[in-house]
């Protein structure tokens, strides 16, 4: 009777809780909403957007798929647009002109702070991140030791055997999956073998073991992070919920961060050796995943377009020889190869929605008025497939890159992968070797059979929004014997 009346009074506190807390955020929301339609408040000159609905704004427009969403409402009220996202002011750029005002001309004015998302406040994983730190003395430090301890063009050399070793170790993995005639996940043994590449860079270490599936609960993990970290989240749109989570993403996150931090403590202790951990997590978790993605997007494309793949192979046996793995010194001379891996991460940016910026005081953009508070959210999804900009732009042609002086390093706002500006991912030249030299490496040493029963044109190339883009169902694919 006791348990029963304590659980009774448990539920009717949280009840009210709950009924409070709905009650609060109806009558805030509603207050806010007619002070928008009275112009109560409200900054004149706007950019144009879709008319929002009262307390919810224009979140009914953004679909499973954001980018998709956000680039067909662009393609109605222009690439600069305003929408109300529940009680969040949001500013949505869908053009390299405005993408460049934006990163590189008024980078004072959007760039200091992050917009961030609840869910990488759990287990303060913002304060941490160097990709979510505001531009200050900390976050000047993290870059510097990053770029200069890690990711130099003297350390990525300095690594070059125990790369090669990797690689290695990854056609080993295929070659025993071509004599048992079994498939190969690409997305995921990448993942691995870039796992062991970090670790090996920073603990001297394999993380995890190609062979074993227990393993493949680490790629889990990040995934997860990756893509509930951007779920749509009351939290982030109504604020008043915060404390309670009603979705219950925080406290998962919180989960899978713990999960991850424990390993890399773990190794740390073990290797008796200081690293920091903004550094760390930041090498783990995004150097790999977007890395392995971009892999994975590039082996379907070529598998969906056989004449590329066909181009590339002759390609690589002309320069290096068939059944060879690629070195970084190759890359230069393998031009074809570095156009597929610029179409991949034009058609399939690692980040659809740059990392949300945080306009701190009211800034002129264009001639509209930004308030302070607003989120900034750059479409480089829809940039990188605007037809103004690219020809038979939802076409895979890495053609179009042998005559064009685009690149991806952010100088080129009509492709931004890699973001652009002083919040440039710091990781894109790590990037811009494995991603060749693993793809590379992996056309020259075998065919590539898809099951049976699919066509090369009907290769599913569905997509799972994330903070990276995934594809939905991993592409598995039999390695065959080279002739």
């Amino acid at each position: 009777h006791n348990i029963y009346e304590t659980t009774h009074n448990i539920n009717s506190t949280s009840m009210g809780i709950l009924v409070y807390v709905v009650i609060v955020s109806f009558t805030y929301a509603l207050i806010r909403t007619t002070f928008s339609i009275l112009g109560i408040g409200k900054p004149r000159n706007l950019p144009p957007g879709p008319t929002s609905w009262p307390i919810i704004g224009n979140l009914h427009l953004l679909g499973s798929q954001p980018h998709q969403s956000l680039a067909k409402l662009a393609r109605i009220h222009g690439p600069v647009m305003w929408l109300k996202l529940g009680q969040k002011k949001t500013l949505v750029i869908t053009s390299a002109a405005a993408a460049k005002e934006i990163l590189q001309k008024q980078d004072l004015s959007f760039s200091t702070s992050r917009n961030i998302p609840n869910a990488l406040e759990a287990h303060n994983f913002h304060e941490y991140a160097l990709s979510l730190l505001p531009i200050g003395t900390h976050w000047r430090l993290l870059r510097r030791m990053t770029v200069t301890n890690i990711l130099s063009d003297k350390s990525l050399e300095a690594s070059q055997n125990m790369w090669d070793q990797k690689v290695k170790e990854l056609i080993a993995f295929c070659q025993k999956a071509c004599i048992s005639n079994d498939y190969v996940d690409i997305g995921g043994v990448t993942f691995k073998t870039l796992q062991n590449l970090i670790s090996n860079t920073l603990f001297s270490k394999d993380l995890i073991d190609l062979y074993e599936n227990s393993s493949n609960e680490f790629r889990e993990v990040v995934g997860n992070i990756m893509v509930d970290a951007v779920k749509p989240n009351l939290v982030d749109y109504f604020p008043v919920l915060k404390k309670i989570d009603p979705q219950g993403i925080k406290r998962r996150m919180t989960r899978h961060f713990k999960k991850i931090l424990s390993i890399l403590d773990e190794l740390i202790e073990e290797r008796q050796i200081y690293l920091n951990i903004n550094i760390t997590f930041d090498m783990f978790i995004a150097g790999t995943d977007t890395t392995a993605l971009t892999v994975e997007w590039a082996m379907t494309e070529l598998l969906r377009n056989p004449y590329v793949m066909a181009k590339s192979k002759e390609e690589l046996e002309q320069v290096i020889g068939k059944g060879k793995s690629i070195k970084d010194h190759d890359l230069i001379k393998l031009p074809y190869l570095s156009c597929i891996v610029k179409e991949t991460l034009r058609l399939h940016p690692p980040a659809p929605l740059l990392i949300p910026r945080n306009v701190e005081n009211q800034v002129n953009l264009f001639g509209y008025i930004i308030p302070k508070g607003t989120q900034v959210l750059v479409n480089a999804w829809a940039i990188g497939k605007d037809p103004s900009i690219w020809e038979d732009s939802k076409e895979f042609k890495p053609e179009r890159f042998l005559t064009s002086q685009i690149d991806v390093r952010g100088h080129h706002f009509e492709l931004i992968p890699f973001g652009a500006g002083r919040r440039t991912c710091p990781g894109w030249p790590l990037a811009l070797r494995t991603i060749p030299i693993i793809l590379g490496s992996l056309i020259n040493n075998f065919d590539w059979n898809l099951d049976v029963n699919v066509q090369p044109k009907d290769l599913d190339m569905t997509e799972r929004f994330g903070i990276n883009l995934r594809k939905a169902n991993p592409l598995c694919v039999v390695p065959i014997p080279l002739n």
